[in-house]
């Protein structure tokens, strides 16, 4: 097996994370970003919640690559060697599924994962070259929303650019459509993208999967406030702020907060910040938006790409579209 050395990371996250923090706690309303959940116990408490009964989300996303993988695969090949590039790749336990199909009918595959998380990348790669000794694993440690740039592709041979997880709902609508742009600009004519989004649903089941009984998506957002008192040396007393998730339906979205229990004060000195809190206020943490049908191939084509196939699961309640580079 081929092991490929993890590229530098080439954000400096303690800046990053300064600069979102002070922007979101001075705004009104208040807000965080979405991406400081996943520091490491924050990683272990998603992938908490993707078991959780009432998140359906993966699972059910995980069975329409199960079902389709191979057409999938045969697709974006299109009579090529395929080789697959993911977008906040994590612990790619669903991409294996589309890796399994790939080696079936070649004999190597690259597998490149992109993802700001060092540590979810080489716990990811050491698992897949245990499971599938034909994929050559290239991760590359690397903020996507910002800057994307891949290997070159062999001759004949075609990338399956993927963005799962339904992770194209946390951005603004403005932001997805740039976000989309800057990947097909990484890509070559003939490239495939497979985008996985969630669809809108009975307005129970938004909410339940997004404030489940056990209390995970709970501890997961609070755990953001852990984050800042370990990086900015914060003093957030995480059980002073309850978890509410919120469905908006003019915006089509899912929102998630974080409301204090009452008037307080907390004093981030890395970033030299007092910051008030009324008793009733929230932080915004997350929006995660919901597609209608249609609405991702929509925006596809605006991005640059020709919509091909659109799989979806018995009770419509999710899309995986692959769309082609024109």
């Amino acid at each position: 097996m081929t092991t490929i050395p993890i590229s530098p990371v080439k954000v400096h996250i303690s800046d990053k994370i300064a600069s979102a923090v002070y922007e979101g706690l001075m705004s009104r309303p208040k807000w965080l970003p979405s991406w400081l959940f996943y520091d490491a116990a924050g990683s272990r408490l998603f992938d908490e919640i993707t078991r959780v009964p009432e998140y359906y989300v993966t699972r059910t996303e995980r069975a329409i690559l199960s079902k389709y993988a191979g057409e999938i695969v045969t697709r974006a090949a299109a009579g090529n060697l395929l080789r697959i590039v993911e977008l906040g790749a994590g612990s790619a336990d669903k991409t294996r599924l589309l890796l399994s199909a790939a080696i079936e009918r070649q004999e190597t595959v690259f597998y490149e994962p992109v993802d700001v998380s060092a540590s979810a990348l080489v716990e990811a790669q050491m698992r897949i070259e245990d499971e599938l000794p034909g994929v050559i694993v290239c991760p590359r440690v690397q903020d996507y929303t910002h800057d994307l740039e891949l290997d070159s592709t062999l001759p004949n041979e075609r990338r399956l650019l993927m963005y799962i997880g339904s992770s194209i709902g946390n951005f603004e609508p403005g932001e997805s459509l740039m976000l989309l742009e800057r990947v097909r600009a990484a890509m070559d004519p003939g490239d495939c993208f497979l985008l996985g989004v969630d669809l809108v649903k009975d307005e129970s089941v938004l909410q339940d999967a997004y404030d489940d009984a056990g209390g995970v998506t709970a501890a997961f957002n609070r755990n953001v406030l852990v984050r800042l008192n370990r990086e900015l040396d914060a003093d957030f007393n995480p059980a002073t702020f309850g978890h509410r998730a919120v469905w908006n339906a003019a915006e089509s979205r899912m929102e998630m907060h974080l409301v204090s229990a009452k008037n307080q004060e907390v004093w981030l000195p890395g970033i030299d910040l007092r910051v008030p809190f009324e008793v009733g206020e929230s932080i915004h943490t997350e929006n995660s938006y919901k597609y209608k049908p249609g609405a991702a191939e929509s925006l596809l084509a605006k991005a640059g790409f020709w919509p091909e196939t659109t799989w979806t699961d018995e009770r419509g309640w999710f899309a995986v579209s692959m769309a082609r580079a024109v």
